[in-house]
């Protein structure tokens, strides 16, 4: 379990000023190994007693992702989810579900990249492998 002095260091060594509620958002995406949605880290904050608001929690997550303390996985156009494991790695999304699980980067072999556009570098390649549960299993 994080110590509110961890996350407090986590922000500032990011550059983050950690207000209480940056310090509750952080101790909320930092305190479990899983993928949340804006939505569900809201929730997950006001579950206590307090109340942040969504543009808050929203404005929050973008700050973190631009500063590199978590990564934005985009599923599809509405569903995005914040993954505080910014190793290099990959994921399963269950569209059924709605789960997003990770992949080791050693486990997905990308051989080559397709020629770059003129003027430009590669920052990182992302892979989603979306599934669905079988339901002719038996």
């Amino acid at each position: 379990m994080l110590s509110t002095q961890d996350v407090t260091d986590r922000l500032k060594h990011a550059g983050i000023l950690p207000t209480q509620q940056r310090l509750m958002i952080a101790h909320v995406l930092f305190s479990r190994d899983q993928h949340l949605s804006a939505d569900q880290v809201m929730q997950y904050v006001n579950d206590d007693k307090d109340h942040v608001s969504k543009a808050t929690v929203y404005n929050t997550l973008g700050l973190f992702a631009s500063k590199g303390l978590v990564r934005e996985v985009i599923v599809d156009p509405t569903r995005v989810f914040y993954d505080p494991n910014t190793s290099n790695h990959h994921h399963f999304y269950n569209v059924d579900t709605g789960e997003l699980r990770d992949i080791e980067a050693s486990e997905l072999a990308i051989e080559s990249l397709p020629e770059l556009p003129q003027g430009t570098k590669c920052e990182g390649v992302d892979v989603i492998i979306r599934v669905r549960n079988d339901t002719e299993m038996h």
